[in-house]
């Protein structure tokens, strides 16, 4: 599709190194094939050399000696990165000799990676769940300043006939798969971070509406309220940020009724960005509008972490981790 050779073509000229921990797995070592063919991104597989080398021979893969590939067993820094670890993570009761084991753990290694500046990013899930993945990510690559709270956003491609709706049929969903019940701090942060997503994968100029069941006051409620604290916290956070709510769904993305019903807003009946108050609906949505519309989901991309980190579906293809490798490249090059 038109959106996702854009994303590869960013991902080329971005340059940037992606570690891959699971890297004896099938899809992911055909992707890092793809990938290292295509000039998406340098690859780190982390995982056994030989066992690396000999099904990549089964598989045909004819570029996986492009890759740098570290075994987190034998590695031979492995004392530093387990040094490394302790200092982080003394203070939360780990030992030395813990920390030597954690390194053997692929997903601490290709985080220690990116801590250390080996790494832009990281994509992982296929094999592990999304719990192993970003437990390291917490505590080691940590959030944002400013960022109390990690998101996940979808980019939404919307099919022809619905071009009309976002930026040509590109929308960003957010949160729709990370925190249940945000406060009203952590969606202004969804909104921000979503902003980003927009801006440096998506490739469009974000216009951030806030949603609620509520248009500009017309129904008075504390969820209401929090919506409407949530786009003044998001203004301070980014003064430059084109974000307005609270605003109901309809009023959000058709232009005659954002005009009818919010008719001083910028963003009403334009908004490409759409928060959602709450993991549920943002979760629901999103499935409603892929399954219905026959939209594409792209995603989840992790908003929020202090560098990209993104966890697959372990039902991912190898188009899925080919195209997160594109996006996690993407979100390296919006945070240098």
């Amino acid at each position: 599709m038109e959106l996702l050779n854009k994303i590869h073509n960013m991902a080329k000229e971005a340059g940037k190194t992606i570690v891959l921990p699971e890297g004896t797995e099938e899809r992911t070592l055909k992707a890092a094939d793809y990938a290292l063919t295509n000039g998406l991104a340098k690859i780190i597989l982390l995982g056994n050399n030989q066992e690396i080398k000999k099904l990549a021979n089964e598989f045909g893969l004819l570029n996986i000696d492009k890759a740098e590939i570290i075994d987190p067993i034998s590695f031979s820094e492995k004392s530093y990165f387990a040094g490394k670890l302790y200092e982080l993570r003394k203070s939360k009761g780990l030992t030395l000799e813990q920390a030597t084991g954690l390194i053997e753990d692929p997903l601490y290694l290709a985080t220690l990676l990116i801590k250390e500046g080996r790494a832009d990013g990281e994509v992982a899930g296929a094999d592990n769940a999304t719990g192993d993945v970003l437990r390291p990510a917490f505590q080691i690559v940590k959030t944002l300043p400013g960022v109390s709270a990690v998101s996940g956003a979808f980019i939404m491609i919307l099919p022809e006939h619905k071009k009309h709706f976002g930026e040509n049929g590109i929308m960003v969903f957010a949160d729709c798969a990370v925190n249940p019940d945000p406060t009203t701090q952590q969606l202004a942060e969804q909104a921000v971070e979503s902003a980003r997503t927009a801006k440096f994968i998506a490739g469009i100029e974000p216009k951030v509406a806030m949603l609620s069941f509520s248009t500009k006051g017309s129904a008075k409620h504390e969820k209401v309220d929090k919506v409407v604290e949530a786009v003044a916290i998001a203004k301070e956070m980014d003064p430059e940020l084109a974000i307005d709510g609270d605003l109901q769904a309809d009023a959000a993305i058709i232009e005659a009724i954002g005009m009818k019903k919010a008719p001083d807003s910028k963003i009403a009946g334009k908004a490409n960005v759409l928060i959602f108050p709450s993991l549920e609906s943002g979760n629901i949505a999103y499935k409603l509008v892929q399954r219905l519309a026959d939209a594409e989901a792209v995603g989840p991309v992790l908003q929020g972490l202090a560098a990209p980190i993104n966890d697959l579906s372990r039902g991912c293809s190898v188009e899925d981790i080919v195209n997160m490798i594109a996006i996690t490249a993407n979100q390296a090059n919006g945070l240098t």
